[in-house]
């Protein structure tokens, strides 16, 4: 949709069935006549008024109509009973509630509507996702804004959810442990699968069946070397590389796999061969394609800041986002840009609940600068995101170890995980999992 029309808030919630399903089903209808420009964090809540029913899943989107409130209302029930809401009692289970919060400044007194939302002010459920977007707005008859209606409640924070195949992650509950997978033969931490000839698959998926009963929550595959002026392989010798891994694995091991790519061809390749995340290391920054792909198929994709110095520059289809190491505050820049990637990602449809945040831990970055993001890691997490932390076996931890190499450094990588944790990181990528997920687990019991 092209038509500007009046600002709306919508909030969406289901309690019964496929609950993610129903709110993204509403969300593509929705759009039919609502140019929906901003999608809260989804959280899963209690039921109020009616207790005897499921969790619920709600969510707040913003977006433009040309409807009238009246018009917008008739669309919204036709779309609720098209999903299969049946009304049997007030307040009961549904597979889908669409309320309109707000529309524009405008005050609708009717028996069959009102605008503002009557008990908008009163629901923690509403206020929450309601500050994911629109924090600073005034209610147009209370006075107030959504954030200081929203602490007027005084109530607790609900628990911001990601669906991640077919399950929910709970963000803030526990500290998620990503499993790297090489499929190269020159990975800079010397573990790449390939470096002995063959296709690897095997030594994959016994690595992958490791890791899952050393605690990882999820694997992170990936073909390309990150290492300094590494050369870039074609996206047919990637797709050769690790399409064929991603399918034993997830054949033979029930565990999230997420594919370690910025090419959108090997991103379609690997969810087709059973991935059910993307990790983009150059954060739409080599093909913003890579976003379509994500909110096609409905998984998560981390965007991670990235200012390495590449020798396929030319490539890149968006201008570097700044000269690597030439930070003013490093904090802040970073911070600045990621968020910038992140609001891409959003426009480009990948609701704000698959959406991953990486501060990149290594591209671009001097060990300096390096020491002073993982230490101030909450001025990031202050974005709102979930944040991914990847330092594992990167050359700073050995350099201040005295030189030692990538392979050597699990104790320097277990104390630069563990600090990242406390200060708000909610996955580690680590090569060393049964470690890291033993050292997560009481790094969890103390901080979370």
């Amino acid at each position: 949709m092209n038509v500007k029309g009046e600002k709306v808030y919508i909030a969406l919630g289901s309690n019964l069935g496929d609950r993610v399903g129903y709110i993204q089903q509403a969300l593509a209808k929705m759009a039919e006549f609502v140019d929906i420009e901003q999608v809260s964090f989804l959280y899963e809540t209690p039921p109020a008024y009616v207790l005897d029913q499921p969790l619920f899943l709600n969510a707040v989107c913003q977006g433009f109509t040309a409807l009238s409130p009246f018009e917008l209302l008739d669309a919204l029930e036709q779309l609720m009973a098209d999903i299969g809401r049946v009304r049997d009692r007030r307040y009961g289970p549904r597979v889908i509630d669409l309320d309109i919060l707000l529309y524009g400044t405008i005050q609708v007194d009717d028996p069959k509507l009102t605008i503002p939302h009557a008990l908008m002010a009163e629901r923690d459920f509403v206020l929450q996702p309601l500050c994911d977007i629109a924090a600073n707005l005034l209610h147009p008859v209370l006075g107030e804004s959504i954030q200081q209606l929203n602490e007027a409640l005084n109530a607790p924070p609900l628990p911001k959810v990601m669906p991640v195949a077919g399950d929910l992650w709970h963000w803030g509950t526990k500290s998620f442990v990503m499993g790297i997978i090489n499929m190269t033969p020159d990975s800079f931490s010397g573990d790449g699968l390939l470096q002995d000839g063959g296709d690897g698959v095997q030594q994959a998926v016994a690595q992958a069946q490791r890791f899952a009963q050393e605690g990882a929550d999820c694997l992170d595959v990936g073909g390309v070397s990150t290492k300094p002026d590494h050369q870039l392989i074609s996206t047919e010798e990637e797709i050769g590389r690790i399409i064929p891994a991603i399918r034993a694995i997830t054949q033979e091991c029930n565990i999230p796999v997420s594919v370690d790519t910025f090419r959108a061809e090997v991103a379609e390749a690997a969810i087709h061969a059973g991935a059910s995340m993307i990790n983009d290391v150059h954060g739409l920054g080599y093909s913003q394609r890579i976003a379509d792909v994500a909110a096609h198929v409905q998984v998560p994709l981390i965007v991670m800041h990235n200012r390495a110095s590449v020798t396929y520059l030319s490539e890149l289809e968006l201008p570097p986002i700044g000269p690597p190491y030439e930070y003013e505050d490093v904090v802040h820049d970073v911070r600045t840009e990621l968020a910038q990637r992140l609001d891409l990602a959003q426009k480009l449809s990948i609701p704000r609940w698959h959406l991953i945040g990486d501060p990149g831990i290594g591209f671009g970055k001097t060990a300096a600068q390096q020491l002073k993001l993982i230490n101030q890691f909450a001025q990031l997490k202050s974005l709102g995101y979930p944040l991914l932390l990847g330092a594992s076996r990167k050359a700073f931890i050995g350099k201040i170890l005295g030189g030692l190499p990538a392979d050597q450094c699990l104790e320097g990588n277990l104390a630069t995980h563990v600090v990242g944790i406390t200060r708000g990181a909610d996955i580690v990528r680590v090569h060393d999992v049964q470690a890291m997920s033993r050292a997560v687990q009481l790094v969890d019991a103390l901080v979370r």
